[in-house]
């Protein structure tokens, strides 16, 4: 199995079996149906613990809910001292019942509702970042009503291009999130923060991008930030009551959002995270140096880094079919009991899995193929080309690596397919952390 791709306690057995934390993935789909989502808890926890060393503390760590979240999940964050950073209501609810501290919650959003924040400001969470004009506006009436001071970050888009595919790409100018650098609207945002009576601006934020796989695009949007810091600090310090230095202190933290890369394939190599963070940390403090900033304290929001690698989803295939693609030339489509409702990025992103055969070992001549999901819709496709062995048919067990992070989370009922369980392994025991939705489940929210 590719270490690269695959969880760090998956392994093939001799007789071809693969086993994820010592359990045999056929046991677990013959217990659970397929298909089913297998989530490795040690190689979440060790991937969590290698990001807190690498920052500097598990306090600079904020996991990324969006990729995945559930209550389990919640509190393993918790339990490794990382801090959260949610995305909607939804999120902050499954964090909050899990018991997750709201100081350690950082909240984002482009379209915030005032129950929304009404919501963050009386559970308490630490940060809520700042993404537009009416939002500022609203949340200081919230926050007012309620009797509370409400500390903010302020989303800057700093205009930097990261390699990634547009629609992850989040840091140019022409696109929805937070305030733009260029135009001046960020510097106008901070204005605002610091003048509102019932918020605390302590920081400034930005996200470059997903998938993103070297320093580069961070030290330069870090750059970029620093000095709308800098131009903060002299422009607003003489005014603010502790002066420059005093606005320096409040303004100490830097959050430079995640995206940090995996390796969806074998040829892939997955991000350096120590040599990344490092190079980062230092050319944050280079910058800091030389804009004039006291050195700010680093902020992160991984969360495919984290659980990505984590997770193996298992299909049956249950058709298999050679399709003409030239004249004496074949290609074998392997249809699997999912697709696009369990796993829509192929379909959004071009994006690209490692697939293996996890319940015995083949013998046959290896050929050109292609696994698709079973919707009606050709674009169904869950690895577009591939070589499996010719004997690889109706009821062997394709396992896909990497399929932690947005998966379930962009899961969907097209078709009206029920969502997979999810089962946790760990020390060679097995346990469901989310059962399989049901018809029943659909059908239950129709109001007759």
């Amino acid at each position: 199995m590719p270490a690269n791709v695959w969880p760090v306690g998956a392994a093939r057995q001799e007789d071809g079996v693969v086993t994820v934390a010592g359990v045999p993935l056929p046991e677990i789909a013959e217990e659970y149906g397929t298909p089913v989502v297998v989530l490795d808890e040690a190689d979440f926890r060790l991937r969590a613990r290698q990001l807190a060393r690498a920052f500097g503390g598990p306090e600079h760590v904020h996991y990324a809910a969006k990729a995945y979240l559930t209550r389990q999940i919640a509190r393993w964050v918790d339990e490794e001292g990382l801090a959260l950073d949610v995305a909607s209501a939804g999120e902050l609810a499954i964090a909050l019942a899990a018991g997750f501290p709201a100081g350690r919650i950082t909240v984002h959003g482009n379209n915030k509702t005032r129950p929304f924040l009404t919501q963050c400001v009386r559970a308490g969470v630490g940060h809520v970042v700042l993404d537009s004009p009416g939002e500022l506006d609203l949340l200081n009436a919230v926050a007012g009503e309620l009797g509370r001071v409400q500390p903010v970050l302020v989303r800057v888009t700093p205009g930097v291009e990261a390699h990634t595919h547009e629609f992850i790409a989040t840091s140019h100018e022409d696109q929805k999130f937070g305030f733009s650098l260029a135009s001046g609207a960020a510097f106008a945002a901070a204005h605002g923060a610091l003048r509102a009576p019932n918020l605390r601006l302590e920081g400034l934020h930005c996200h470059v991008g997903s998938q993103v796989f070297d320093a580069d695009g961070f030290a330069l949007a870090a750059q970029r930030v620093l000095g709308l810091l800098a131009k903060i600090l002299d422009e607003l310090g003489p005014g603010h009551p502790g002066g420059r230095e005093g606005l320096a202190r409040q303004l100490s933290i830097l959050d430079l959002g995640g995206g940090f890369g995996i390796a969806y394939t074998a040829e892939e190599d997955p991000l350096d995270v120590a040599g990344v963070a490092r190079d980062m940390l230092a050319q944050v403090s280079a910058y800091a140096a030389a804009s004039g900033v006291p050195e700010p304290t680093v902020m992160v929001e991984p969360g495919r880094a984290i659980v990505g690698p984590a997770a193996v989803t298992v299909y049956e295939v249950g058709t298999v079919k050679d399709v003409a693609i030239e004249e004496g030339i074949f290609r074998r489509y392997l249809a699997v009991d999912g697709g696009m409702s369990d796993n829509i990025r192929p379909a959004l992103y071009d994006a690209n899995y490692d697939a293996r055969l996890v319940n015995r070992f083949t013998e046959g001549e290896a050929v050109a193929a292609r696994i698709v999901g079973s919707h009606c819709e050709s674009g169904d496709i869950i690895v577009h080309d591939l070589l499996l062995p010719a004997d690889v048919g109706v009821g062997d067990l394709i396992g896909i690596g990497a399929a932690g992070a947005y998966c379930l989370a962009m899961s969907s009922n097209y078709n009206a397919a029920c969502r997979p369980a999810v089962v946790v392994v760990r020390g060679g025991e097995a346990r469901l952390m989310v059962r399989r939705e049901t018809i029943e489940d659909l059908l239950a929210r129709e109001v007759d």
